[in-house]
């Protein structure tokens, strides 16, 4: 009887990989580490306290993760206190640096929201936890309502559905209370801070009417095919 028809062939044997999760597989890296790997390349975030294991694997193959990302021009940001990693473009002058991930603008009110989270996760050092009220976010926006009541009501839904399904930077705690993620300190640096808060002062104040062009802060974010809320809309004009 011939049992050549079920005998890998010497190619097939050549092209076995003991790292493969599959007949031949190339890849070296380990299942939970290429796991991971998706993870931050599909974004926004790997948090440790969501995914417990992918960040077990994330700090165990930290310096193969991050080359893994240079080769595609990125650059791993990782806060072992807070338990959080994301990735960004590579900063540097020596080279004309491709753009890895697709960068989107925020609107006005996306942004004045992330600056009232920030805000008050800030204000509570040391807190587990930060609760929010949505209507305690939305009080603190009505500085900024132009147009019609229904109009601003629908553009803050949009920027809440938003925070919760793109950015995910809050997660339900209870009936309409929501916790803030650690990660919405990551969203704005500190320049960007002081330079927004001027203009929505401005703004508050009257003295300027803009959108947050203005200030030029927009967002990079790998994934967004999971935002499917109806209320997702594009804020109004001013």
């Amino acid at each position: 009887m011939n049992d050549s028809a079920d005998t890998p062939t010497e190619a097939e044997e050549s092209a076995h990989n003991s790292s493969g999760l599959w007949f031949q597989d190339t890849g070296t890296l380990g299942e939970r580490t290429r796991r991971v790997l998706l993870e931050l390349l599909k974004g926004p975030y790997v948090s440790g306290a969501q995914s417990p294991q992918l960040w077990s694997a994330l700090v165990a193959d930290e310096s193969i993760v991050r080359s893994r990302l240079h080769d595609l021009f990125l650059d791993l940001v990782i806060d072992k206190i807070d338990e959080f990693a994301f990735t960004r473009k590579i900063v540097t002058e020596e080279i004309d640096v491709p753009a890895a991930v697709r960068s989107e603008r925020l609107t006005f009110l996306d942004t004045a929201m992330l600056l009232v989270l920030r805000q008050l996760l800030l204000a509570a050092p040391g807190e587990q936890r930060v609760i929010v009220d949505r209507e305690e976010v939305y009080e603190r926006l009505a500085i900024y309502r132009s147009g019609d009541e229904s109009t601003f009501q629908r553009n803050l839904n949009g920027a809440w559905s938003r925070m919760s399904n793109r950015l995910r930077v809050l997660h339900k705690a209870g009936e309409e209370r929501f916790e803030i993620s650690p990660m919405v300190k990551f969203l704005i640096d500190e320049d960007q801070v002081h330079e927004l808060i001027d203009v929505y002062e401005r703004i508050a104040s009257g003295e300027a009417k803009g959108s947050i062009a203005e200030a030029g802060l927009s967002s990079d974010d790998t994934d967004d095919t999971d935002d499917r809320d109806s209320d997702d809309t594009e804020e109004d004009e001013a």
